[in-house]
């Protein structure tokens, strides 16, 4: 079980180097903060971090956990990683740029909605969730509210919010001569 320290950390540690990368590819502070949106997308992900905190779950192996999945969590971490960077840092280039500040917008909502839809079942199963695919204590099969819906929403999110992360920098261009 992680202490709530260890989750306090982890959560300010994750959010911050996140961020950093999108500021660092940006080409810093000034620049990154130079748009509403930029803005608005670091606004989201530390609120989205915060109530996280308050979220439940945890990393236990639970009862039975499946360990040839464990590679998924790099994976994605790594891939979420280079997006904060690469993302920013190609939009700042101009490169594969699509302009327009409306979607741009669009992106950071598309952002927050994976966020909201990515904690909502750890809100949901509580300390029945781990990011780990285990069986947890006192698990059973939930098939209402957003599971009803979609069978994995966690998953889902996990890379829609990394592609809308990338469209908010691809699509922000403050100083570009094509509008």
């Amino acid at each position: 079980m992680v202490t709530t320290i260890v989750r306090v950390t982890l959560v300010l540690l994750g959010t911050a180097v996140y961020l950093g990368l999108a500021i660092l590819g940006w080409g810093g502070w000034t620049a990154f903060f130079a748009h509403p949106a930029r803005v608005a997308l670091a606004v989201a992900l530390v609120v989205l971090a915060g109530v996280s905190l308050f979220a439940g779950g945890n990393l236990s192996a639970g009862v039975r956990e499946d360990r040839g999945n464990r590679w998924v969590i790099v994976a994605l971490t790594l891939l979420g990683l280079l997006a904060a960077y690469l993302s920013a840092y190609t939009d700042r280039k101009d490169f594969w740029t699509i302009d327009g500040d409306t979607m741009g917008w669009f992106g950071v909502v598309l952002f927050a909605a994976g966020g909201i839809l990515r904690l909502w079942p750890v809100f949901v199963l509580g300390p029945r969730f781990s990011g780990l695919v285990a069986i947890q204590p006192g698990h059973t099969l939930v098939t209402s509210g957003v599971y009803g819906v979609i069978r994995h929403p966690s998953y889902l999110t996990d890379g829609v919010s990394m592609l809308q992360t990338m469209r908010v920098y691809r699509t922000l261009q403050t100083n570009s001569t094509h509008f």
